[in-house]
């Protein structure tokens, strides 16, 4: 009898051991490669540019009016935002549109007629970059509400439609958050900055899902909320950089990325486009040494870009190049490996890209998808992602709700079992 307990003990050791060698993990075979830039970074051209069509890039860019959608009488029509979305769909390509009020010379702002037309509704026409301008009356409260209100009926209609990737906003010269050339007077042609503070944070409320961004020239002081309210650096909002890689970019625009953080692209998209300072500056941006000495992959590291806009660039440069620079922006997804244990599966990936993805992505096994999402793993940074399948003969993908049809995101691996 006193053999009884140790010979049980035995078998119940051996039967655990038997257990936990048929659920410890084991690698699986899997091969990919990225041969195509990524949803929703890259390289950057017109929504109306004859070269959009090209499968080297994967985002458009329009402005959008304001007085394009609401008409004289204020009320609101979406067709041509819808039409404008789905024909950049239909190249399987995503949008980021940037609404603007005043554009240089343009002589009537995008400021609604049924706003324009109010009898103490006073805009100012004055000149701009050598043309005569119109320029808003931001010290109606009918135009201050407005602003709001729009982008309140935006979001709700689009904050979750996968033809849209971003949205641009601000005040000012091309919405770029600053007049430097024209009748500049906070409070009239341009936002008080109470009422910055107060639309800024608006926004940061109604946009939920879609990242929304705002010129790195908000950075100024002297005519923006930010150095006196620093908690409204704590807002959503990514940025975006009109003048890149010009020659004195490490000076003015260094200061603005720095002053709200250089490392805000780990949680809000940083973007931009290349310079037109000069000709030359066109012309070189994607040369081996860029315009002023570094290239492009370069400086897009340093910045964590996600995207460029870059329209003019095929004059210049070869799709193929224009693909190649496209697909060294935004993330980029390794699979380092790939286990399983007979009843569940393990992927450990790593963002081998320069910023992190801004959507939730899943990875997923025979379209079974982990619960675990790829959204805000960090450039350089790894995390185990489990899938309840055996991983046996499923096929490996990223899974997200938010492209449109036609896209996917890809991912590299080079895993082979003995």
């Amino acid at each position: 009898m006193n053999n009884v307990i140790p010979r049980a003990f035995l078998c119940l050791s051996l039967l655990m051991t038997g257990i936990a060698q048929a659920q410890g993990w084991r690698p699986l075979p899997l091969v990919s490669e990225v041969t195509e830039v990524s949803p929703m970074t890259g390289l950057v051209f017109w929504a109306d540019s004859p070269q959009a069509a090209t499968d080297a890039i994967q985002l458009e860019f329009s402005y959008m009016l304001y007085r394009d959608v609401v008409n004289a009488e204020g009320q609101y029509d979406w067709s041509e935002v819808d039409a404008l979305l789905q024909r950049i769909a239909g190249r399987r390509h995503q949008a980021i549109l940037r609404f603007r009020f005043i554009y240089p010379g343009d002589t009537t702002t995008a400021v609604p007629d049924s706003i324009r037309n109010l009898p103490d509704y006073r805009e100012v026409l004055a000149e701009s970059e050598g043309r005569p301008t119109a320029f808003c009356d931001w010290s109606h409260p009918a135009l201050r509400a407005f602003a709001k209100e729009f982008h309140a009926r935006f979001a709700e209609r689009y904050d979750d439609d996968p033809r849209l990737a971003f949205v641009q906003t601000g005040f000012g010269l091309w919405a770029e958050y600053h007049i430097y050339d024209g009748p500049m007077e906070l409070g009239k042609t341009f936002p008080s900055k109470a009422y910055q503070a107060e639309y800024l944070t608006h926004l940061d409320s109604v946009y939920q899902k879609t990242p929304w961004s705002i010129s790195i020239d908000a950075a100024e002081q002297v005519r923006t909320p930010f150095a006196e309210q620093p908690e409204l650096k704590r807002l959503r909002f990514g940025l975006f950089d009109d003048s890149f890689m010009h020659e004195t970019h490490h000076e003015y625009n260094l200061r603005c990325w720095t002053f709200f953080a250089r490392d805000r692209y780990l949680s809000h998209p940083a973007g931009g486009e290349f310079s037109y300072y000069n000709a030359h500056d066109q012309r070189t941006s994607l040369a081996p040494t860029g315009p002023h000495g570094e290239r492009f992959e370069d400086a897009a590291k340093r910045f964590g870009l996600t995207y460029i806009m870059a329209n003019d660039q095929p004059r210049y440069q070869p799709i193929e190049r224009i693909r190649e620079a496209g697909m060294a922006m935004g993330y980029r997804f390794r699979v380092v490996a790939f286990e399983t244990n007979g009843t569940q599966s393990r992927l450990t990936i790593e963002n081998a890209g320069i910023a992190p993805i801004y959507y939730d992505a899943y990875p997923a096994i025979g379209g079974v998808r982990s619960p675990d999402s790829l959204k805000g793993l960090n450039p350089g940074h790894r995390a185990v992602f489990e899938v309840a399948t055996d991983g046996e003969g499923g096929q490996v993908t990223i899974a997200c709700d938010r492209l449109v049809p036609g896209q996917e995101i890809g991912f590299e691996a080079d895993l082979t079992t003995p």
